[in-house]
């Protein structure tokens, strides 16, 4: 049996302790508040895990009192292992999945994710505790692993937050265009995003694509509807392109094929 300690009752940390709660051989100690004094957390467990915000995670880790021991572990997809400086025993396990609420975390946690480790093989194992797929990565390349996180996750909600908006211009509730986004994301998903990608940007049809421009400027913030929408476009054109041209830098956005005044 492992026993752990968590530091953080956020979604992240509560999320993980029942993760790894059910599916058994771990025994969680509990996990320790924003004010709780952490000097001992190392103590008496085989695997301490940090849960906590990003920025807080080098200071909290450096008033633990290290235990050769124990293995200590942050749920950081951004930060490497020199946060840890002064644990043996150092590790990173980030998981590719949103956490909204400790339940369904807990749940995707155990859904066969991929965790992103490195580190001391202790993340490894919990990975494969939880049924899960693993990618290393190295601190030399966290920040752009993170950056591909976040847009997957968190710009791809801010996207569809956009089609809200505008669906709301002509009365439409979101839940009509779920199906879409479902088949897109499957289709980029399984084909292929080169492969999976429609309309007009694909298609070369301009006229559309002005005629949506025209539409979004009536809308209220329009100047920030217009810069996602042509910045989504300029994705798109590129991502229709050859691999070759795909390559090339991109020097004027949509202004490059005359589509903006």
């Amino acid at each position: 049996m492992t026993r752990f300690r968590t530091i953080g009752p956020g979604r992240a940390g509560r999320s993980l302790m029942a993760a790894l709660t059910a599916v058994g051989d771990y025994e969680s100690l509990g996990a320790l508040g924003r004010n709780a004094p952490v000097a001992g957390a190392a103590t008496g467990v085989d695997l301490l895990v940090i849960a906590t915000p990003d920025d807080e995670v080098r200071k909290v880790a450096a008033a633990v009192r290290p235990v050769d021991t124990t293995a200590v572990i942050h749920l950081s997809g951004s930060l490497g292992l020199e946060v840890l400086t002064g644990h043996s025993r150092r590790g990173s396990l980030h998981p590719l999945t949103p956490l909204p609420t400790p339940a369904v975390g807990a749940e995707r946690l155990r859904s066969g994710i991929t965790f992103a480790v490195s580190g001391d093989p202790m993340t490894r194992q919990l990975a494969a505790a939880l049924g899960g797929q693993v990618v290393e990565v190295g601190d030399d390349a966290r920040t752009a692993y993170h950056a591909a996180a976040s847009i997957a996750a968190n710009h791809l909600v801010a996207l569809i937050g956009q089609v809200e908006r505008v669906a709301a211009t002509v009365g439409l509730p979101l839940d009509a265009f779920a199906g879409l986004v479902r088949a897109a994301a499957s289709d980029a998903l399984e084909l292929g995003p080169r492969h999976a990608l429609t309309g007009p940007a694909r298609r070369g049809d301009w006229d559309t694509v002005e005629r949506h421009r025209t539409a979004l400027s009536a809308m209220a913030g329009h100047r920030t509807e217009l810069a996602a929408y042509d910045a989504m476009v300029g994705l798109a054109r590129r991502l229709s392109m050859d691999p070759s041209e795909q390559a090339a830098p991109a020097t004027g956005g949509l202004a490059e094929v005359g589509q903006v005044a």
